[in-house]
């Protein structure tokens, strides 16, 4: 069934990930998941030969979350929680376009999905919501979390894709977090992380395609 959820194991983090279930982690920018160039990435990922673990923006229900927290007054805490459920929604948006793509909100989830040659769309709340080395606050979006899971699951690489027009082959992290397209933990999680980060954005569609196929990367190198 499109979007069928996956059964969660015991919480914490597998002892050794296998070779062969080493992800991709693609990170879909919520403006993405928006526009009308989502088709072309997920014919891409659902096309490409090699495990790959979406990891969804949240998108306009996050927006929501700023805006109602800068109306009502309640505090980064229950904000940071509410945007994590916005991801989850968009896991389950994104999963149901696909036949192929299964949600999972654990690491040990994920990996069984991969096992059964689907590609995995990661539900983070359950996961990461009560998690002290995840600040609970607007400094950690999607961005940061997906290099988080990829250090968890020993990724072999990971895909920041936003709708930008992306120039550079080589970008630091520090001056993306500068300019507001990541957000301001992101550097000091991609230096935890140790897995190899590429921005990607309008148009590098097809080059996204091949890299996936031939197995190199692609992108702007983010160091």
């Amino acid at each position: 069934m499109s979007g069928q959820a996956l059964q969660t194991s015991a919480p914490g983090q597998p002892a050794h990930i296998p070779e062969h279930l080493r992800p991709i982690i693609v990170k879909l920018g919520g403006s993405v998941v928006r526009s009308g160039n989502l088709e072309a990435w997920l014919n891409a990922i659902a096309g490409a030969p090699c495990p790959i673990v979406v990891v969804p923006g949240g998108g306009a229900l996050a927006d929501e979350v700023r805006a109602t927290q800068f109306a009502l007054g309640f505090g980064d805490p229950a904000a940071h929680r509410m945007a994590l459920l916005a991801m989850d929604q968009l896991a389950w948006a994104v999963a149901g376009l696909r036949a192929d793509f299964t949600v999972g909100d654990s690491e040990a989830a994920l990996l069984e999905s991969l096992d059964q040659n689907r590609v995995a769309v990661w539900a983070p709340f359950s996961h990461v919501a009560n998690r002290p080395e995840i600040a609970p606050s607007w400094t950690i979006t999607s961005d940061s979390l997906a290099l988080w899971l990829s250090g968890r699951l020993a990724a072999r690489r990971c895909y920041i894709v936003k709708s930008i027009e992306r120039r550079q082959n080589v970008t630091g992290a520090a001056a993306l977090a500068s300019e507001g397209i990541v957000d301001e933990a992101f550097p000091e999680m991609l230096a935890a992380s140790g897995v190899p980060t590429f921005l990607l954005g309008k148009g590098d569609e097809q080059d996204f395609a091949a890299a996936l196929a031939s197995g190199d990367p692609c992108g702007a190198a983010i160091d």
